[in-house]
C-alpha cells in the first residue's frame, strides 16, 4: 500500500480528499494535517509516501514548506492540490519537482490519474538497483504536469518530459552558458532556489540532449565533484 497524507487546513476538503484517495486500489490515507506545523509533526511521525499539500494554510505556505520537506524527509513525494493559479507558486512547485499540480476542486478521475501515475512511477523507481538510460527516460516521462516544448540546437521542438518545465530549463542552460568553470548540481539547484535533485534533473536532460556535459572535478580529499558544462 502507498500511505497518503495530506496538509490542508480545512477539515472538510481534507475529509474530501482522503474519502477520494481510499476508493483508488493500493492507495491509503488515514493522516491528515491542518497547517504547517502540523504537517511537519505529521511526515516525522507516520510513515507517508505521498503528501498531498495545500499552499494557502494559516501559519505558511505550503510552498515555503517544500525545501524544508524535502530537506528533512527525501522519501516524500508531494502533489499540490490549491485554489491558487498564480504562475509564481506553480513555478516554484514544479522547481522544487513536486509530482503533479492540481486545481481545486479536484475531481475522483483527476485526481486517480495522478495517483495511477505515482503508482507506476513508483514501480519503475523500485524496479532495478542499477539504472539505464531506458529506465530514467521512463521515470522522467512521469513527472510534469506542463508537456511543453522547447526547441532544441536551433529549430527542432522537443516534447519534455514530466518533472522539466521550459522556464526553469531556459534558466539552467543560460546560467551554463555564462558559467565557464561549470557548475555542480548543488550551485545550480542555490541559483534556482531548488533542490539538488532537481537543478541535477535538468541538468541531466541537457546532457540527453547533447547540450552539456559532466566531468569528474578531483579535489583534495573526498569523492570527485560533477560539473556541468555548457557544449
Amino acid at each position: 500500500m502507498i500511505n497518503v497524507g495530506i496538509a490542508e487546513d480545512d477539515f472538510r476538503i481534507a475529509s474530501i480528499h482522503q474519502e477520494l484517495v481510499n476508493q483508488v486500489g493500493d492507495f491509503t490515507c488515514k493522516h491528515q494535517a491542518l497547517n504547517a506545523s502540523e504537517t511537519m509533526t505529521m511526515l516525522a511521525q507516520q510513515p507517508i509516501d505521498l503528501l498531498l499539500l495545500d499552499i494557502y494554510m494559516p501559519d505558511a505556505l505550503g510552498t515555503n514548506l517544500l525545501g524544508n520537506i524535502l530537506e528533512t524527509f527525501p522519501s516524500v513525494d508531494i502533489v499540490i492540490i490549491s485554489a491558487s493559479t498564480d504562475t509564481e507558486h506553480v513555478q516554484k512547485s514544479l522547481r522544487y519537482g513536486v509530482f503533479d499540480y492540481i486545481i481545486k476542486p479536484v475531481s475522483l478521475e483527476r485526481l486517480e490519474k495522478t495517483l495511477q501515475e505515482y503508482q507506476s512511477f513508483q514501480k519503475q523507481l523500485n524496479e532495478t538497483n542499477e539504472m539505464t538510460q531506458d529506465h530514467i527516460d521512463k521515470l522522467t516521462s512521469f513527472r510534469s504536469p506542463s508537456g511543453d516544448t522547447v526547441s532544441s540546437n536551433g529549430d527542432e521542438l522537443v516534447q519534455l518530459p514530466k518533472g522539466i518545465d521550459s522556464l526553469t530549463l531556459q534558466t539552467v542552460r543560460q546560467e551554463l552558458e555564462k558559467t565557464e568553470d561549470g557548475v555542480t548540481a548543488e550551485e545550480m539547484g542555490k541559483y534556482l532556489g531548488a533542490s539538488r535533485t532537481t537543478a541535477r534533473r535538468y541538468l541531466e536532460f541537457l546532457i540527453s540532449k547533447n547540450q552539456a556535459e559532466a566531468k569528474p572535478i578531483y579535489g583534495i580529499v573526498g569523492r570527485p565533484e560533477r560539473k556541468y558544462f555548457n557544449t
